[in-house]
């Protein structure tokens, strides 16, 4: 039989699914995306990673280096239901794309590779899953390669990620005789025929009647030890009934206090339409979800899933393409209608939406409007940026904007003709707009234009996009780190007097700051003066004095962090004294006791994880400790040993291609952010130009 998408007959909010496929690269994200749009047919074609044809990465720099680099979205009809799918970057550098997608979806895919289980940056999206709570299930991929085995990786899941996997299939067959699964729930086997899409649905096999009775009835049990109604059934009957065990299933993946386990191999075609299924029974639709919260005039407000309500929507992507500037929005409430005008509630401006597009990845289909639930994106909007809530004009809310991860790495970049210089400028300030963990500034020194991010390969693709999508010829600077510095050892009772009289009004602020270190990378502010001496308005003022003074520290230049800030006292004058003196009070107060304290450089560290065949093991090793790197495990399986590191990231520049060299080109790693750590003393030195920690 072959399964195909039927169109959607329904608008009920219960009838829709917003998900995202979230995994560690190369785990088949992208081929598990394309094989969801061949069995609904949304296409007709099926692609392929390795030649460049897949329908989510079509941007030529994702073609070429065969990985996701940007979040696609695409949609298709799946049992009457419409499904709104993001297929997400695996690498840690796009990290951030996958924050913003996280913002706006209600539940997730999960890939693992069967070999591998859980790798660091699965982990990495998973927790990012956790912070925004959405649900997931998971989806064990690549069943038919060598050495794949579905109860290892779900002990990983377990053990990595701390969560009661509900494993509902057992796969038939191993490796390249991977054919089908048996479905725990309605106990029969699904088996696929080689080389086709097509599958057939059939009674549990006789060799694996017992294997799959046994795994059911682990099953039951697990979920009656998590679900009180599954609890009561399982007591009186001994056994749950499929639309118990279902719906229970539903309820602890909603609740997240479970995760459903699914298995295949997407490049087989083998395991997608129950993914589908799976889709489309546990994880939630809008009508599932609360009301948004947002604040209006200072007060927090709800708004339910309801296109009756008033209109908010959160735009979470720019892109510029040949037809316009497209905006993508989730409209979390009310009815979104072509033409119609929008407020931008940080702003107070309105504007008009020329067109809204139902997207394809770089294709798109008018729709006259768009409901409560929908992901669609529109055409108009000039000053809309990612964050962003667009609302009713007469209705103002305001959302809260994903998180944007702060930039690690550093180049410079200058136009290889002086001509091209403004045409630089203009294409920075456009990737900065469309993509919000890029940071583009001027060193104030040296004079160049500094672009930051989040990884080299983040920087590579943003310099090789100025230079495919506008022309420009761009010479790069060697990759920087962004350091920062801290307080180890404060100052207390630091007075500082601002007083300036040179004609006209004067200025004057009397302070007296306490500085004391904090051991997370945030910068606290309390004022504990009492008496009146210093009024609310100018401790706010004293708090963004020091603010200011962050951005500068006393060894390197480099920006502060990690420190607390206590204003004890100070006075005020009856005529000079204002917020602008006390801004000012309060940023040269801190220098000064930033002067004083003793401070030390911290640099961004990465946890490393390698791969290599056993016998490059000690020059890798050696190699690591070579870049300051402190190894934390080493395991070895099936002759390739995995050593996990803590390193800097300084000392990462060319790591790539000096592994390759070592292993023979048969090592690979992959690193996520590890947080800061402190500089050695000697090559603090080289870092601040000779200048000794304080």
């Amino acid at each position: 039989m072959r399964a195909n998408g039927r169109p959607l007959t329904t608008t009920s909010l219960t009838a829709v699914r917003n998900l995202g496929i979230l995994a560690h690269v190369d785990a088949g994200k992208t081929t598990i995306t394309e094989r969801i749009l061949f069995a609904t047919g949304a296409i007709h074609k099926r692609g392929e990673v390795h030649h460049g044809t897949t329908v989510t990465d079509y941007d030529p720099q994702e073609r070429d280096r065969g990985i996701t680099i940007f979040a696609a979205a695409v949609s298709c009809t799946w049992g009457g239901h419409h499904v709104n799918l993001i297929d997400t970057p695996g690498h840690v550098d796009f990290s951030d794309e996958v924050e913003r997608s996280l913002r706006v979806l209600d539940g997730a895919v999960a890939v693992f590779d069967a070999v591998a289980g859980v790798e660091p940056q699965s982990e990495t999206v998973w927790r990012q899953a956790d912070r925004h709570g959405v649900p997931r299930i998971a989806f064990v991929n690549k069943l038919d390669r060598a050495g794949a085995d579905l109860d290892t990786a779900v002990a990983s899941i377990r053990r990595r990620l701390g969560v009661v996997p509900l494993v509902v299939q057992l796969p038939i067959g191993r490796e390249d005789d991977f054919t089908g699964v048996v479905d725990l729930v309605a106990m029969r086997a699904l088996r696929w025929r080689a080389g086709s899409a097509d599958f057939e649905s059939g009674p549990v096999p006789e060799p694996l009647r017992e294997e799959a009775g046994r795994r059911r009835r682990l099953l039951e049990e697990t979920v009656a030890e998590l679900h009180a109604e599954a609890l009561e059934e399982f007591c009186a009957d001994s056994a749950l009934s499929d639309g118990t065990l279902a719906r229970a299933l539903r309820e602890l993946t909603l609740r997240g206090d479970g995760v459903v386990v699914l298995c295949g191999s997407a490049y087989r075609n083998r395991g997608i339409e129950p993914l589908l299924d799976a889709v489309v029974a546990y994880l939630p639709a809008p009508a599932d979800m609360p009301p948004v919260r947002g604040t209006a005039d200072g007060a927090e407000q709800e708004r339910a899933p309801d296109p009756a309500e008033p209109f908010a929507a959160l735009a979470f992507k720019v892109t510029a393409t040949a037809t316009g500037r497209l905006t993508y929005l989730r409209v979390y409430a009310g009815t979104l209608r072509k033409g119609a005008t929008v407020l931008d509630a940080a702003t107070g401006r309105t504007e008009r939406v020329g067109r809204i597009l139902r997207v394809q990845a770089d294709r798109h289909e008018d729709r006259e409007e768009a409901v409560a639930g929908d992901i669609v994106a529109v055409i108009g909007l000039k000053s809309a940026r990612a964050g962003t809530t667009l609302c009713a004009p007469g209705a103002p809310l305001v959302l809260e904007p994903p998180t944007v991860a702060e930039p690690v790495v550093s180049v410079a970049v200058e136009a290889r003709r002086n001509v091209d210089t403004g045409r630089l400028a203009s294409a920075l300030a456009r990737l900065a707009e469309e993509d919000p963990s890029l940071v583009v500034r001027s060193d104030p020194e040296t004079g160049q234009t500094v672009l930051s991010g989040l990884g080299e390969l983040h920087l590579e693709v943003a310099v090789e996009k100025i230079r495919r999508g506008h022309g420009v010829e761009v010479v790069v600077g060697r990759p920087q780190v962004s350091y920062r510095e801290t307080v180890v050892r404060g100052v207390t009772g630091l007075v500082h007097r601002h007083v300036k009289q040179d004609g006209g009004a004067g200025q004057f602020a009397h302070i007296v700051l306490d500085v004391e270190p904090l051991d997370e990378p945030v910068f606290e502010f309390r004022s504990t003066v009492v008496g009146g001496r210093v009024p609310q308005e100018y401790a706010r003022a004293v708090e963004a004095g020091c603010r200011d003074a962050l951005a500068e520290g006393p060894l390197g230049g480099y920006p502060v962090t990690g420190l607390h800030v206590t204003l004890t006292d100070g006075a005020t004058h009856s005529k000079d004294s204002s917020e602008m003196a006390f801004r000012a009070a309060g940023r040269f107060g801190l220098r000064e006791a930033l002067r004083l304290s003793t401070v030390e450089l911290l640099e961004p560290v990465v946890e490393v994880t390698v791969s290599v065949p056993e016998d490059g093991v000690g020059g890798v090793l050696g190699d690591l400790a070579a870049r300051r790197g402190r190894v934390s495990g080493q395991t070895a399986e099936a002759g390739t040993a995995v050593i996990t590191a803590a390193v800097p990231l300084a000392e990462l520049f060319g790591y790539a291609s000096r592994l390759r060299g070592r292993t023979q080109g048969r090592g690979v790693f992959t690193t996520r952010p590890a947080g800061l750590a402190p500089v050695p003393a000697s090559v603090a030195a080289s870092v601040t130009g000779g200048l000794p920690a304080r």
